[in-house]
């Protein structure tokens, strides 16, 4: 028995391409769909061998994983990925989880660093969603979830490039949301608040987090993942066009 038999595998037969997934947050989504029976497409660019990695461990639970190593910052990358992708049949559910922080007050702000963090977030999410749409559209199920940010919806010091991808993220999904719905197709925004990660513990001390946050701990990824796992799924039908916090209560 492997370890896919062990769960319900709502999701067999559909093809997730997870964007970004050598980070904390896109390694816990992927195992989850890939655990629900989803055939998870890891992407990343900076870090291949940690998607390398993910997979290996993914087919070694029973499941099934592609890595897939490209820019999102480039047009014609993209474009040649996704066509890679799309010879394989259509790509049912897209998770937008690639971004990047570069944080500076905006005074001192580089221009490189706003266009950088603006990019990979926002423009990432059009270069891989707009060629997978049609196909998706033609099989009349689809699931897009962009991962967005606490930072979207409260603002955030230092962070104007983040809150600004971020929130032009939660826009274009309530817009996409409009044109998708009457083909079964959903679109959904996840905004996690503190979660924990090298990226997060190098931030936030302890003490930090318990002011910040109601239930005085960071939220872990699995937390994050667990609602992807639903919004992916077929229970979820019928929310589309949300932008749903997981944030101990932060807001």
């Amino acid at each position: 028995m492997t370890a896919t038999t062990t769960h319900t595998s709502t999701l067999d037969g559909k093809r997730a391409l997870i964007t970004g997934a050598s980070g904390a947050l896109g390694n816990a989504i992927a195992r989850r769909l890939a655990r629900d029976g989803a055939t998870v497409l890891l992407h990343a660019n900076s870090r291949p061998e940690a998607v390398e990695q993910l997979a290996d461990s993914i087919r070694a639970a029973g499941g099934t994983a592609e890595c897939l190593v490209f820019d999102l910052r480039s047009d014609e990358a993209a474009s040649a990925a996704c066509a890679r992708l799309l010879e394989a049949g259509p790509v049912q559910i897209i998770v937008n989880n690639a971004g990047v922080h570069d944080d500076a007050v905006l005074p001192g702000m580089r221009a490189e660093q706003w266009h950088k963090v603006i990019d990979i977030s926002l423009n990432g999410f059009f270069r891989v969603t707009q060629p997978l749409l049609l196909p998706m559209l033609r099989t009349r199920w689809g699931r897009i979830l962009n991962i967005s940010s606490v930072a979207a919806l409260t603002g955030n010091k230092g962070q104007v490039n983040y809150a600004a991808a971020k929130g032009a993220l939660n826009s274009a999904t309530k817009a996409l949301s409009l044109e998708v719905a009457a083909r079964g197709v959903t679109v959904n925004a996840i905004a996690p608040g503190i979660i924990a990660s090298p990226m997060a513990d190098a931030v936030f001390d302890p003490a930090v987090i318990k002011q910040m946050v109601p239930v005085q701990r960071a939220g872990t990824p699995e937390e994050v993942a667990a609602l992807a796992g639903f919004l992916a799924g077929p229970e979820a039908a019928y929310i589309t066009g949300q932008v749903i916090s997981v944030n101990g209560g932060m807001i």
